[in-house]
């Protein structure tokens, strides 16, 4: 289902005051994995925090293949503000104090018709945003989270991390409820738009 007119309403306002985002549709091999079979959010914040030297910060659970990284991201509950998501997620997953900085991109992601058996009417949304770090620690505070660690990398450095999840040994799992292999072509596409996004010198 396409967003509804409150939420794009949302968005016209988010970009009004942080700049217009890249959207995207991202055409996936499947959605029988989590969070894509989640029903109880309607898609996610990806939140690209920079630090003060400029470098990205990557996280990674303790259930993730081995050396697996990746921005990191946030569920919206059902009729949770994107930005309220993303400031509450932001604080939960590091605990750092930070500021919007940008709207980098919308991400619509669909199952290819004819390559997986299940239905793509349930569509997912990714919203990525920079933000600044101000104050705090690096942290992450919500121990539901299964956090196991952080990385921090150069901007100029997301496309190889966007290859490295594109090739995520394939492997059903019952952590994510389905296929790491997918998990990563899923995963790998919001760093090619942050990427491109930060390219922009609209700062």
């Amino acid at each position: 289902m396409p967003l509804s007119a409150e939420r794009e309403a949302e968005i016209a306002s988010l970009s009004a005051r942080y700049g217009s985002p890249r959207r995207i549709v991202v055409a996936l091999p499947s959605n029988t994995f989590d969070p894509l079979a989640k029903t109880d959010r309607i898609g996610e914040v990806c939140m690209v925090v920079r630090r003060t030297d400029g470098c990205l910060v990557l996280g990674r659970k303790t259930f993730y293949p081995p050396g697996t990284y990746r921005l990191l991201t946030g569920g919206i509950d059902h009729g949770e503000p994107i930005e309220a998501a993303l400031l509450r997620e932001t604080y939960e997953e590091t605990g750092l104090d930070v500021v919007v900085r940008r709207f980098l991109g919308i991400l619509d992601y669909l199952v290819v018709p004819g390559r997986e058996e299940t239905s793509s009417e349930k569509e997912f949304y990714t919203f990525a945003f920079l933000l600044d770090e101000v104050g705090g620690v690096l942290e992450c505070l919500d121990e539901h989270e299964n956090h196991e660690d952080f990385r921090c990398v150069l901007p100029q450095e997301l496309p190889a991390i966007a290859d490295m999840l594109e090739h995520v040994a394939d492997q059903i799992d019952e952590e994510i409820g389905g296929s790491w292999r997918h998990w990563g072509i899923f995963r790998a596409a919001v760093h090619r738009v942050v990427f491109d996004a930060l390219q922009e010198n609209t700062e």
